[in-house]
């Protein structure tokens, strides 16, 4: 064994230096720490859905349930444990179909109802994003596992290590550069806007909730999508809404054919979001017939004045002390079955 040199102990010392340093400053500058959203965090999660249905509940949906359900809350009130499977910017369609086909589940499903995605015209049954998450979670080798626990060890710890924020690649993506023909720049969300748990609930920060400009942010990517989505819906032939709801009601059919328990839920907007999703998916056209559909209760935030009154900094998604109220409120509205 060659004998360590003094280069290399310097090196070392330097490296440490440095990483420590980036650490400090990081921290220094109000950054908490984060869970990078990749698919080896959801495979986890997906692999506790086989828990009982008297310990645990599976959320399923696209971003505002991951805001809005405040896991603490929800585990200290019910003492269940809650898994989030819900996906930003995805429809839980192709989830449900994928808790649906597996017979090992039949537990309790919550599933979170945003209009825009959950009736998405989108021509691809799953989403690049949703399949991979998907066939990591079913191929996954015990080496993967390992891996991530080990990475889970050190993500506790060490906020630069925050990847989908924080890495080369991430401050990268952050450079303003033009559409061009063909070439599509998918709008950059502040980095205060998402901090994520080991549960997968994601946060606002103490700073974005000050700061207007950050808020203004965010509420100028969902005009951009309102305006993209609506455009899109425009050129499509077929109305997309029946055959979504013929998924819908066939996956919810076998997973209750099992015994399993199903509620869907509607989470608060507010501003010109509500009002658009008013004026383009109305209650009596899609809420509705979807429970009609699969014969499922569903809880509407707007039919209670708890919950009806909640202004969300952006427009679509609620503080974190606001989702504390609101679990709370929504834990009234389950069944027995699901919270005792």
């Amino acid at each position: 064994m060659k004998p360590i040199t003094k280069a290399a102990i310097l090196m070392a010392i330097l490296v440490v230096v440095i990483i420590a340093g980036w650490e400090i400053y990081l921290r220094s500058t109000g950054i908490t720490l984060s869970y990078d959203e990749g698919k080896e965090l959801w495979a986890d999660k997906r692999a506790k859905v086989y828990e009982s249905p008297a310990t645990a509940t599976v959320f399923i949906g696209s971003s505002r349930i991951k805001y809005d359900l405040d896991i603490d809350t929800w585990q200290k009130l019910t003492g269940r444990k809650a898994i989030q499977l819900a996906m930003e910017g995805n429809s839980p369609v192709p989830i449900l179909e994928d808790l649906a086909a597996d017979p090992r589940f039949a537990g309790k499903l919550v599933i979170d109802v945003t209009e825009l995605v959950f009736f998405s015209a989108d021509d691809a049954p799953v989403r690049h994003e949703q399949k991979e998450n998907l066939d990591y979670y079913w191929s996954r080798t015990p080496a993967q596992r390992a891996s991530f626990i080990l990475d889970h060890a050190l993500e506790s710890q060490l906020v630069f290590l925050d990847k989908e924020g924080l890495s080369l690649n991430a401050e990268l993506d952050k450079l303003t550069i033009p559409n061009r023909p063909n070439v599509f720049a998918p709008p950059i969300f502040p980095l205060d806007f998402s901090r994520v748990t080991f549960d997968r609930q994601d946060k606002m920060s103490p700073r974005f909730l000050a700061d207007t400009s950050l808020q203004h942010q965010v509420q100028n990517i969902w005009v951009f999508l309102q305006t993209a989505g609506a455009a899109i819906a425009a050129q499509h032939p077929t109305n997309p809404t029946p055959a979504i709801m013929q998924r819908v009601a066939a996956a919810v059919a076998k997973i209750k054919s099992r015994g399993g328990e199903i509620v869907f839920v509607r989470t608060p907007g507010s501003g010109p979001m509500a009002e658009g999703e008013d004026k383009g998916f109305p209650r009596a056209k899609f809420w509705e017939p979807l429970l009609a559909a699969t014969q499922c209760k569903g809880i509407h935030f707007a039919d209670d004045p708890a919950t009806a009154h909640f202004i969300c900094p952006e427009w679509s998604h609620l503080s974190p002390s606001d989702a504390v109220l609101y679990t709370r409120a929504l834990i009234g509205h389950l069944p027995e079955s699901f919270v005792h």
